[in-house]
C-alpha cells in the first residue's frame, strides 16, 4: 500500500482547486451563481466543498482517480444549493456520505 497520493489523484485535486479559483468549478452548474464572495466570507463553505470532492473522489486500485467530474459536479452541486438554497435542477439531492466532513 502506497503512503503518498498517486499523481493522478494529486492532479485531481490541483484541478479542482483551480477549477474553484478561476470561477469554472462545476460548469455549467454554477454558471450564474457568484460563489466567491460566499467563500471569501465562510471558510467553512470551502471546507465542505473539498470535503465533498474528496468525498465523492473514487480511486483504483492503484490509487488513481475514476470518476473526477463526477466528484467535481456533486461538490459544484453542493455549492450550488449552499449559495441559492435549492439543488439545480436534475441533480438528486446530497447524500449525508457526501458532506460529512472526517
Amino acid at each position: 500500500m502506497t503512503t503518498n497520493l498517486s499523481s493522478g489523484t494529486s492532479g485531481a485535486l490541483r484541478r479542482f482547486a483551480g477549477w474553484v479559483a478561476r470561477g469554472s468549478v462545476g460548469h455549467p452548474l454554477l454558471e450564474d451563481v457568484d460563489y466567491w464572495d460566499v467563500l471569501r466570507d465562510e471558510p467553512s463553505a470551502m471546507e465542505t466543498l473539498f470535503a465533498v470532492f474528496a468525498n465523492v473522489l473514487e480511486l483504483d486500485d492503484r490509487g488513481e482517480p475514476v470518476n473526477e467530474k463526477a466528484a467535481e459536479r456533486r461538490a459544484a452541486a453542493w455549492l450550488h444549493r449552499y449559495c441559492t438554497g435549492r439543488m439545480p435542477d436534475g441533480e438528486p439531492e446530497l447524500e449525508g456520505w457526501e458532506v460529512a466532513l472526517h
